[in-house]
């Protein structure tokens, strides 16, 4: 079968390449890339990868969806680069639910600078793991990750009050804890953490973090993989980042992508900003801690994702898949 792209959209088939290329550096759970592409003149349809998914992890699909929804902003962003405006239409069929969006084209736009901000920081967006430094995120930078939450449609929460914050602390480690209980848990994370160099997607060793010790409240994951990796005497995590709690405006599945679509924003603008973000997906992932989370918080909808962000150093990037791997089959819309 011929995974060859064609043009699409009013754009060349080198064009619709690079599009496809700038959709799929979104981030997703342990860097599963759970998102494939059909593509035909007139449309580029978004689907979720039933292959991708993390049944233990995950059960539900919402971080599957968040991550196709992250992907679909970036689609969003990458054609206004290219002057087209995107009319999306999210969930279009009821008969097929792993269809996520579709995305048409709405009329030329001229590139905002603001867009030309966001490619920009694009390909320097990484998902942090490492000790973050202690410098506060100022008022001005949390102002501008809020407004671009807000611009998806949805709430940006940051956590200040001291009581919340030991909450939310005790309530990461509890849920830690469950997980690491888990054996079936832990074996599909040695499945996607720890990876070798030569895979596309997983998150290899050299892109993980320390290993957090006992002192280290928000930083609980195990980003090695298992390996033995011994701490360095003052590499502590940074004792008070800043914890905020993403949640989505429209309830089930749509709320699920646009929450995706809020994260990828807010995500590349604190890379504009200078910022860095890690994720504290326990948080999410343990329905019962997530159910804490809501009532802790008092927000309309349950949280879609919580994020560590402060001011760190360069880390180096995930693996990302080739676009050709990317494709599904233009005439039935199944996989290559």
């Amino acid at each position: 079968m011929s995974t060859e792209i064609p043009a699409a959209l009013g754009l060349s088939p080198q064009d619709v390449a690079a599009v496809l290329e700038s959709a799929a550096r979104a981030p997703s759970v342990h860097n599963t890339q759970p998102w494939a592409f059909r593509v035909a003149a007139d449309v580029i349809e978004l689907h979720a990868d039933p292959a991708r998914r993390l049944p233990v992890t995950d059960p539900e699909d919402r971080e599957l969806r968040l991550a196709c929804g992250a992907a679909l902003f970036t689609l969003r962003l990458a054609l206004q680069g290219h002057g087209v405006r995107p009319d999306v239409a999210r969930f279009p069929d009821r008969d097929r639910p792993g269809l996520v969006a579709e995305v048409r084209h709405g009329g030329q736009v001229a590139r905002h600078p603001e867009v030309t901000r966001l490619l920009a920081a694009l390909p320097r967006r990484r998902t942090n793991r490492h000790p973050f430094t202690d410098v506060p995120v100022e008022s001005s930078e949390q102002h501008e990750l809020l407004r671009a939450a807000a611009e998806e449609g949805a709430h940006l929460d940051v956590v200040r009050d001291r009581g919340r914050r030991r909450d939310l602390s005790e309530l990461a480690q509890t849920a830690h804890r469950r997980q690491q209980a888990d054996p079936e848990f832990r074996a599909e994370l040695a499945q996607w953490i720890g990876t070798r160099g030569d895979r596309p997607d997983g998150v290899p060793t050299s892109a993980g973090g320390p290993l957090p010790g006992l002192q280290d409240r928000w930083v609980l994951r195990d980003f090695t993989g298992g390996t033995a990796r011994e701490r360095i005497p003052g590499n502590d995590f940074e004792d008070e980042p800043m914890i905020a709690v993403l949640t989505a405006h429209l309830p089930g599945f749509a709320g699920d992508v646009q929450a995706g679509e809020a994260l990828q924003r807010v995500l590349l603008t604190a890379t504009v900003d200078g910022l860095v973000v890690s994720f504290l997906s326990q948080l999410i992932e343990v329905p019962e801690v997530r159910h804490a989370v809501h009532r802790l918080l008092g927000t309309a909808r349950p949280p879609h994702a919580a994020l560590r962000i402060g001011h760190g150093w360069p880390t180096l990037r995930t693996p990302r898949r080739d676009v050709a791997d990317l494709l599904v089959d233009p005439e039935t819309s199944t996989r290559p």
